[in-house]
C-alpha cells in the first residue's frame, strides 16, 4: 500500500470511527468526546444564550455540526488538492484564465471586491477560496491533463462534485439533513477518497 492509500485509509478509518461515535452519543444521549475548541469564553457563551434556545433546536444543531465538520474538511480537501497540484503544474501564478475558466476568474474578482467593499474581514487571500463546488469542478475539468494523474475518470469526478454539491447546500444553508443524505454524505466522501484508487 502506498503511502496516499495510507493517509487515505487512515482518514476514512477516522471517519467511521467518529461516525459510530456521534452514533452512540446520540442514542444514549452522552457526550464520549470533548471539544478541542471550548474555551472559557465559548462555554460561557453557550451557557448564556444555548438555554434560550428550544431544546430540539439544540438537538438539531448538534446533529448538524458532525455534518458540516465532515463537509468543511472534504472542501478543504478538495481545494488544497486543486491548488497544490496546479501549482506543482504551473507554478505559484497558476490562478490566471489560461488555467480556470474566464467566466469563473471573472465571478471570484467580484466576490473578493463584494467583500472588500462590504468593509468586512477577507474570508482568504487566495481566489481559490471564493469558488463554489461547481466551479471547482470546472477548474478540474478544464484541466484534466494534469488531474487524470489523481483520479481515475472525469465522468466519476463529475458524478461524485455533482453529489456534494447537492448535500452542500442544506449543510450550508442550516437545514436538517435527512438520515437518507447523511448516508449518502458519507457514502460521498468514500466515493471521493475511491476517485484516486
Amino acid at each position: 500500500m502506498s503511502f496516499d492509500e495510507k493517509v487515505k485509509s487512515f482518514g476514512m478509518t477516522n471517519m467511521l470511527i467518529e461516525t459510530d461515535l456521534e452514533s452512540i452519543e446520540k442514542k444514549f444521549n452522552v457526550s464520549l468526546r470533548e471539544n478541542d475548541f471550548s474555551t472559557s469564553e465559548t462555554k460561557e457563551i453557550e451557557e448564556t444564550y444555548f438555554p434560550q434556545f428550544e431544546e430540539s433546536l439544540r438537538d438539531e444543531a448538534a446533529y448538524m455540526a458532525r455534518n458540516y465538520e465532515l463537509f468543511y474538511c472534504l472542501e478543504k480537501t478538495i481545494r488544497t488538492q486543486i491548488s497544490d497540484l496546479l501549482e506543482a503544474t504551473n507554478g505559484e501564478g497558476w490562478w490566471n484564465d489560461t488555467i480556470v475558466p474566464q467566466h469563473i476568474v471573472g465571478e471570484v474578482k467580484k466576490r473578493m471586491l463584494r467583500e472588500r467593499e462590504a468593509g468586512i474581514t477577507p474570508r482568504s487571500l487566495e481566489p481559490l477560496d471564493y469558488t463554489n463546488f461547481g466551479e471547482l469542478g470546472e477548474i478540474i475539468k478544464k484541466n484534466w491533463s494534469i488531474f487524470a494523474s489523481i483520479f481515475n475518470n472525469i465522468k466519476a469526478v463529475e458524478k461524485v462534485m455533482f453529489n456534494l454539491n447537492s448535500l452542500r447546500n442544506p449543510i450550508a444553508h442550516c437545514s436538517m439533513l435527512a438520515e437518507d443524505e447523511k448516508l449518502r454524505l458519507e457514502l460521498s466522501l468514500r466515493d471521493w477518497f475511491r476517485l484516486g484508487e
